[in-house]
């Protein structure tokens, strides 16, 4: 496993037939159609490789349940385990698409609308399937090969992989799909060239088909050839390799949000001065820096330095980064208060910055020294998923979406505790006396984050009540409680 802790994400997509339509699983009935004109959950499937014979793949639906064929060629999706009728092989075409093959029959799948068989012993365009990544766009690229991270290199103007742990917001990489193909988004939102440049346009050049491995992406540029790392600082471009092997395989890696901590006395919490934590620093350095890694059981939190250790409780309440792995003593509780947070530790009191700038966890309540400003420093393009899709400005009115297929990139500004959130065209959001969300403000309107869960975070308003997606996809301000619909992928 990677320094980072983290596993590669699995590889969840939607399947696009020749007539632009995603494969689905209803329901009820177990029923697959290709009738869904885009990427909701019924239409996103999970890949999983078979652990003896990689060659083999399942295909599970949202239900949990896998695709199968039997030997008339017949469709379904019943099948609750691995049995023999739900094996597959993918076929990768020259254009990225895939022909799906029954490896107990040799027969293909494909077929339009409720007409779907494996029966073709051809593979037509009847037979081929489109792939579109189903991920929250957002994440890590760790080189299978260099076990390194991607990142922005400024001065060099390149994506170079060279990162032990994927750090601060030059690590984090979107991949935009467009027309079938990706394109690889720098967090100065510029676009990868096939020859390693960083370009502010995209085009033919910036986009890649996307092959799977072994479970591990490749990436094949217009020419065929597939990017990789190359020389001392393993500048991303294209390669002369017209087959991925091991230099061209990637893992998408889930990007842990990564914060800044400012105490009451006004500096930033640090471990610059050795283990113990202290609020001394005037300046945010990846000293200051530290990734929340948020238990998706118990909601709460480890906090991780840029070296890769966690904070953690030691004798008399004191708070040191010595800790090389997870356990009790490296859990915290984060209480949000608006425009500030409070952190309990593992010993049930609170830290608190004493007048030396040293943390301690010994409060028994909070008062205006237990509590920090916490700013989340990689999200500087904002792009939100809820229970129903992405939230997107709708086509004809001021409001925002929340159940789109496709997304638009919103700009996340820090303004003393609380966000400000811009849209496309440079305006900003904010709730208007009938609680919808208005995306053409001429002035920021302050929003906080909560950042509850593994992967989602919570937004208010400034009347204190939670963002949801409603039963119509509009995006409202008017959460009394905290819903499924009011928490969002980031």
């Amino acid at each position: 496993m990677p320094a980072n802790g983290n596993r590669p994400l699995k590889l969840q997509f939607g399947l696009i037939n020749h007539e632009g339509r995603y494969l689905t699983a209803e329901t009820f009935g177990f029923k697959v159609n290709a009738s869904a004109p885009s990427l909701k959950k019924k239409q996103i499937w999970t890949l999983e490789q078979d652990s003896q014979d990689t060659q083999v793949v399942y295909l599970r639906s949202h239900l949990g349940r896998y695709l199968a064929s039997d030997k008339d060629g017949k469709v379904t999706c019943e099948a609750d385990g691995h049995n023999s009728d739900c094996r597959f092989l993918i076929v990768a075409q020259s254009d990225g698409r895939w022909a799906l093959q029954s490896e107990q029959y040799l027969r293909f799948f494909g077929g339009s609308r409720d007409y779907l068989s494996c029966f073709a012993q051809l593979i037509t365009d009847a037979e081929l399937w489109a792939v579109h990544l189903a991920l929250h766009p957002q994440a890590n690229l760790l080189s299978v090969a260099r076990k390194r991270y991607a990142h922005l290199s400024m001065e060099d103007g390149e994506i170079a992989v060279d990162l032990n742990i994927p750090w601060g917001v030059a690590a984090l990489l979107t991949l935009v799909y467009l027309d079938g193909k990706y394109c690889l988004k720098t967090c100065d939102s510029r676009f990868l060239s096939n020859d390693g440049k960083l370009v502010m346009q995209n085009g033919r050049a910036t986009a890649y088909t996307l092959e799977l491995k072994c479970g591990k992406l490749a990436f094949k540029d217009c020419e065929g050839k597939y990017l990789s790392p190359m020389g001392p600082t393993g500048t991303l471009r294209s390669g002369r390799c017209s087959k991925p092997g091991k230099d061209e395989l990637f893992d998408l890696e889930e990007s842990h949000p990564q914060v800044v901590l400012i105490a009451a006395n006004g500096r930033y919490v640090s471990i610059r001065q050795g283990v113990s934590l202290a609020a001394n620093q005037e300046d945010e350095t990846d000293m200051e820096t530290f990734q929340m890694e948020i238990d998706k059981e118990t909601k709460k939190c480890t906090f991780r330095t840029s070296q890769g250790n966690y904070w953690a409780l030691v004798a008399h309440g004191g708070v040191q980064t010595t800790a090389t792995e997870v356990s009790a003593s490296t859990m915290f509780s984060v209480e949000w208060l608006g425009h500030k947070v409070a952190l309990k530790a593992n010993n049930d009191k609170y830290i608190c910055t004493k007048k030396n700038g040293q943390l301690l966890a010994v409060s028994d309540s909070i008062g205006e020294d237990e509590q920090l400003t916490l700013k989340l420093i990689n999200r500087p393009m904002l792009i939100l998923r809820g229970l129903n899709g992405f939230i997107c400005h709708h086509k004809n009115s001021n409001t925002l979406d929340a159940s789109r297929s496709v997304y638009d990139i919103f700009t996340l500004e820090f303004s003393n505790g609380a966000y400000n959130i811009k849209g496309v065209d440079g305006r900003f959001w904010y709730v208007n006396s009938a609680g919808l969300v208005c995306s053409d403000g001429e002035a920021p309107e302050d929003f906080s984050l909560e950042l509850l869960e593994h992967g989602r975070l919570a937004i208010r308003g400034k009347n204190g009540k939670y963002l949801r997606g409603d039963q119509g996809g509009t995006l409202k301000g008017d959460g009394l409680s905290l819903s499924s619909s009011a928490l969002w992928e980031y």
